[in-house]
């Protein structure tokens, strides 16, 4: 579902007659194809009704002075601005749909039997970024469900993996550094401590009461056993467990930068998404959609760059509640019509495993 943030697709944006409508429609079209100015010789043999060169220009000259369209350098083709990008995303774009193949790709694509949820989730956004060609990116929270099972199991190396099952059914590993040489047994013991502590207990209510047993000594954990249970609790935090943003595909970011200030501009983009408060500026951004929202440029408040333009959802589960966001970030001149689509599915799709 399109947000309802996005006004529905109208004949004509306010101020555009359906001439420089047309226009202004194919100059995006071919700057999103190729990233290249577009000129009036080459819109005159690509618009449907016939125009003369000198006709299109006049009408070009137009949209420029309205500033919907920009001259990046003398030469007569055109690009669109920011403003033009708005009004082309919110008037003129024609939404694709996804056919039944693309519908189980994606639904095989996270499937998530055998595996855990952090690989379900980097896969989904290796897929978006894939699909996209762009960064995908998907967002979990927190969560603060209640646990069923925790165990530990030795990877040699002074390394141990810890595996947490909620009752939800979610599935989270983390590696734990170990004293070197400890024994199976003080595993075992750590995991069967836990586990009698339970009593649907979340996380950090858990860790609550182990921290007040350790205080009050009154444990009969060996110190090794003791330790392995405090790394194994701290490492998920005391304020629930997962919350994490899964991004792949920044490279593509780069394949077409060519300016040292454009580089700056990108490499602080990936600085500030790996910020816990960007992390929760995104899901407030999708908190604020009932479905697919688009930033273009500095829009977003999030990263204040121009030529950057986001697609975000929220992914909700059966009870409507926001349990992670899903979306895509890349130059301006993404495939939107394309891009849509594919990340309601997928935001539909994560609802319903997150949830």
């Amino acid at each position: 579902m399109i947000d309802r943030l996005i006004p529905p697709r109208s004949p004509l944006p306010p101020g555009l007659d359906p001439r420089a409508a047309s226009i202004l429609r194919e100059i995006v079209e071919q700057y999103v194809e190729t990233g290249d100015p577009v000129g009036s010789r080459t819109l005159s043999r690509r618009l449907p009704q016939p125009l003369s060169p000198a006709t299109i220009r006049n009408v070009m000259a137009d949209l420029t002075e309205a500033g919907l369209l920009f001259a990046p350098h003398t030469s007569a083709g055109r690009m669109p601005t920011e403003k033009g990008m708005r009004l082309f995303v919110d008037g003129l774009l024609q939404f694709g749909s996804l056919t039944d193949d693309e519908r189980e790709t994606i639904v095989r694509t996270l499937e998530t039997r055998g595996r855990s949820l952090q690989d379900t989730l980097a896969d989904a956004s290796a897929m978006l970024s894939g699909l996209s060609s762009a960064a995908g990116l998907v967002l979990a929270p927190k969560s603060d469900g209640q646990i069923k099972h925790i165990e530990f199991v030795a990877l040699g190396s002074g390394r141990a993996l810890v595996i947490l099952v909620g009752t939800d059914g979610q599935v989270e590993n983390r590696v734990i550094e170990t004293p070197a040489g400890i024994l199976p047994s003080s595993l075992v013991e750590a995991g069967n401590y836990l586990n009698a502590r339970l009593r649907g207990l979340s996380l950090a209510e858990l860790r609550r009461n182990v921290d007040d047993e350790m205080a009050a000594n009154q444990t009969e954990l060996d110190q090794v056993a003791a330790g392995v249970v405090e790394s194994g609790l701290a490492i998920w935090g005391g304020e629930g467990r997962g919350g994490a943003l899964f991004l792949r595909g920044q490279s593509k970011l780069l394949s077409d930068v060519t300016q040292i200030e454009r580089l700056s501009t990108i490499q602080a983009l990936f600085d500030r998404l790996e910020t816990q408060e960007t992390m929760l500026r995104l899901l407030d951004l999708a908190e604020q959609s009932d479905g697919v929202r688009i930033f273009i440029g500095a829009e977003s408040g999030l990263f204040g760059a121009s030529g950057i333009s986001m697609v975000v959802a929220p992914a909700r589960n059966e009870a409507n509640r926001i349990v992670g966001a899903i979306g895509v970030i890349g130059p301006q001149r993404l495939n939107y019509g394309r891009i849509i689509p594919v990340v309601d599915y997928t935001a539909r799709v994560i609802g319903r495993l997150l949830g």
